[in-house]
């Protein structure tokens, strides 16, 4: 038996007939939030506010339904139909809004650090200007970075004496006499190295090359009461190209939760 997924390429195949392929692929980013916002039509072409066809619920149901990795057992199919229903709904649809927030990249990154080929994770947002937009670094997480922060703070620790300052902190030459020391015991609990700044002094400093991009993916929390990830697939067939590669429930509890996990802030 045909799902709806396999009957709506079909269609689309029918439709365009050689060109199947190249229609039924989510080929852009900027595409994906257009088939998921409904304003393109099967052909690929836009959609305008005062069109016909802009954001018409049953060609939003068509697309919406193909816009998941089919691949990925993990998203059931109730999941897909509930989160359909919450952004297709009648009363109060979502669409998304390029320009609105709550959504940004993740890029995995090679960089030459030491004479070494390392994988450095990017994050990365889009921030208005007067004219336009612009994607900045946000965060960065690189592992021999973390490895230098990876002291255990709780308790049993060396720690400056709480009337430190009555003897205007001349204990801490016996936190910096001993180079292979590690200052972070003397950090704050749950304190957050900033990668992002360590990783830009040494590009400046000639000590970090980037080399090349290996994985780009997106992160989405524009949906109230729901978070998903946004990641490329190039294999034969109709699903492929920018497809819903993850997706759950989530309160906002919960995204700030899973915003700190990928940022490897919980570590």
């Amino acid at each position: 038996m045909f799902s709806n997924q396999a009957l709506f390429a079909q269609g689309i195949g029918e439709y365009l007939g050689d060109e199947d392929v190249l229609y039924a692929e989510t080929k852009q980013v900027n595409q994906f939030f257009r088939r998921f916002n409904g304003e393109e039509d099967i052909e690929g072409k836009r959609y305008y506010a005062g069109d016909k066809g802009y954001r018409n619920p049953k060609l939003r149901q068509k697309y919406l339904e193909n816009l998941f990795d089919n691949q990925n057992r993990g998203i059931s199919s109730a999941e897909k139909q509930s989160f359909i229903k919450a952004v297709n709904g009648s009363s109060n649809p979502t669409y998304l809004d390029f320009h609105g927030g709550q959504w940004f990249a993740e890029v995995k990154a090679q960089f030459n650090y030491q004479g070494r080929r390392q994988e450095a994770t990017l994050f990365l947002r889009l921030q208005e200007e007067k004219v336009g937009s612009k994607w900045i670094f946000a965060k960065a997480y690189f592992p021999p970075f973390a490895k230098l922060f990876d002291s255990d703070t709780t308790g049993g620790m060396p720690f400056l004496h709480p009337m430190s300052h009555e003897l205007d902190f001349m204990n801490l030459r016996k936190v910096f006499q001993d180079n292979k020391a590690k200052v972070d015991q003397f950090l704050a609990r749950g304190y957050q190295p900033d990668y992002l700044s360590i990783l830009l002094y040494e590009i400046k400093n000639s000590n970090l090359r980037f080399e090349t991009v290996s994985n780009v993916k997106f992160h989405f929390f524009q949906v109230d009461g729901w978070y998903f990830q946004l990641a490329k697939f190039n294999r034969p067939g109709y699903n492929r190209g920018w497809l819903i590669a993850d997706l759950s429930e989530a309160t906002p509890q919960e995204k700030e939760l899973l915003t700190k996990y990928i940022f490897y802030e919980d570590e």
